[in-house]
């Protein structure tokens, strides 16, 4: 650019860089130094080139890296400058942030930004980066701009509060936990159960507030990340009850279990010692009491086609794969410590689910013994009921995955026991008899307008008699071993109460009711023990769809 052009547009400029300075410099003679300073480098540059497209935008982003060396060159350091001199360099597109130490002073504002509250945060970047106005910003909020003020001092104290701290992150953030299982107790609403804690991220934040209540700066710090990402899924957990809102700070609001492998050998024993006693004296009544060839016991389960001409014999294996864990669920129901009720600990969810969360989380060196039992593809026991009859169901690592993201599909629980009403009395549709056929419920043979037969492949008890007689050889061999029962469970109850938090102990004391009766532990070991001394044999591969299923009377 030729001299006289450069010094027309340095003229220009003498006035708004010497306000730019000013706004920026502690004293006016700093200021009056640096806008010398800028317009001197200004000018050179501009006489030495002769291709800048844009002169006025080439004089600010000379001003703006005189300034970055301004600060540099005084020696203060990100504490000492002001929030309002940072966020010109943060926020301006032109500015060359210059050292090494402005670079790192830059990159911990926009971190220490990331730590405001939510209101803070959205005040702060509206007015220092986007560069709107206070009155602006409080229209928009619906806040008065004298509150926006108060945010703009607040926010300023905090984020050189925050610059100061070393940040220490606990090991989560290099080796973050992944819950083991997740299981559920009660009725799901309308959105999937594994939608809640879906992340690693999710999962690691329940963990990180599972004994004592954070903020979300804490967790964030806890986990190693931006509490920018930690905030909304906070929010979200804890409107669906999974985190228990303080204040400003959350808790976990269902049971995360991390036990010991001390206190896994206590349970597997206690489970062990109980199905011994149980099941055993449960298949041996059952098998000599003649009771499985009562006619109210129906089951056509048969690995080959469905005779037309004639009725298929009870595979006697199938029926007690069925009978065996629903008496031990079902059972001396009387007997059972029932104080606390299912509606004081459950949390009723905005989706319409109530129910009850646990998690467990088993550290990697974990080592159990060669014959520990583990509960493998379990859910259940599950039953949904029609105001007529009830369907029960278990899934296990014997029976083929049936239920749906880990419960049961009650409205397809409805509509089978519809089904099965209807076909005592009427032929169903073709396509009714597929849908029951691809769950493993029913089979068919023979033309659908000729020669026609059905099967129910599921175990069916059709009056509530039959259903209380088998009922109550349960119950007389859990009052045989009340006493050894109590003897077994009180040490395990005691070691788990004192690995629960104290505000979640209620729950767990809730769930240790159903110890020896509705217990997904004990109706596994009772199988287990069955299996091991032969007395049960696997099932095959064609009745894993139906195994461990039964209708009976509500």
């Amino acid at each position: 650019m030729n001299r006289p052009d450069a010094e027309k547009l340095i003229t220009e400029y003498l006035k708004p860089i010497f306000g730019f300075a000013l706004k920026r410099c502690k004293t006016p003679q700093d200021a009056e130094d640096l806008s010398q300073e800028i317009m001197l480098r200004a000018f050179r540059a501009l006489l030495a080139k002769e291709d800048i497209a844009d002169p006025g935008k080439f004089i600010w982003t000379v001003a703006h890296n005189a300034l970055s060396n301004y600060y540099r060159d005084t020696a203060k350091s990100m504490v000492g400058v002001s929030l309002d001199e940072i966020a010109e360099l943060a926020a301006d597109p032109y500015a060359e942030v210059g050292s090494d130490e402005n670079a790192e002073s830059l990159e911990r504002l926009r971190r220490e930004i990331a730590y405001l509250s939510k209101l803070q945060r959205r005040i702060v970047i509206a007015y220092y980066f986007e560069n709107r106005k206070q009155a602006e910003i409080a229209k928009e909020l619906g806040i008065p701009v004298g509150t926006v003020k108060w945010h703009l001092f607040e926010a300023k104290k905090e984020l050189k509060r925050g610059i100061t701290v070393m940040r220490k992150p606990s090991e989560l953030k290099f080796n973050p936990i992944k819950f083991h299982s997740i299981g559920i107790n009660g009725s799901t609403g309308t959105k999937s159960p594994d939608e809640f804690l879906r992340s690693t991220l999710s999962q690691n934040i329940c963990y990180s507030v599972r004994n004592t209540a954070k903020s979300v700066v804490e967790i964030a710090d806890e986990l190693g990340v931006s509490p920018v990402y930690v905030e909304p899924e906070a929010e979200f957990l804890a409107e669906y009850g999974f985190l228990l809102a303080k204040q400003d700070k959350y808790i976990v609001n269902f049971i995360i279990s991390e036990p010991t492998a001390e206190l896994l050998v206590l349970q597997d024993r206690m489970y062990k010692r109980a199905a011994e006693l149980f099941a055993n004296e449960l298949y041996d009544e059952l098998t000599s009491s003649g009771i499985l060839e009562d006619p109210d016991i129906l089951c056509r389960q048969t690995d080959e086609p469905v005779s037309l001409t004639s009725t298929p014999e009870t595979d006697r294996n199938f029926l007690l794969w069925s009978l065996v864990p629903y008496i031990a669920a079902m059972s001396g129901e009387d007997l059972m410590d029932d104080r606390i009720s299912f509606e004081e600990v459950a949390t009723i969810r905005p989706d319409g689910g109530q129910n009850l969360y646990h998690a467990s989380v088993l550290p990697d060196n974990l080592r159990l013994p060669d014959d520990y039992a583990y509960m493998r593809n379990w859910c259940g026991p599950m039953w949904n009921g029609d105001g007529q009859q009830i369907f029960w169901q278990i899934d296990s690592q014997w029976s083929a995955c049936r239920t749906q993201n880990g419960t049961p599909a009650t409205t397809d629980a409805k509509r089978l026991l519809s089904l099965y009403r209807r076909e005592k009395t009427e032929r169903l549709s073709i396509d009714e008899y597929a849908w029951l056929a691809e769950r493993g419920y029913c089979k068919t043979n023979g033309a659908y307008d000729g020669s026609f037969q059905s099967a129910w492949q599921i175990v069916i008890l059709t009056s509530k008699d039959i259903r209380d007689r088998l009922l109550s050889v349960g119950e007389r061999i859990k009052v045989r071993n009340r006493a050894a029962f109590a003897a077994l469970k009180t040490p395990y109850a005691d070691a788990v109460l004192e690995s629960v938090p104290a505000h979640l102990r209620k729950q767990k004391e809730y769930e240790l009711q159903y110890v020896f009766h509705s217990d997904g532990w004990f109706l596994l070991h009772c199988l287990t023990e069955l299996l091991r001394n032969g007395k049960l044999k696997v099932p095959t591969d064609g009745q894993r769809k139906s195994l461990t299923t039964l209708i009976c009377p509500q």
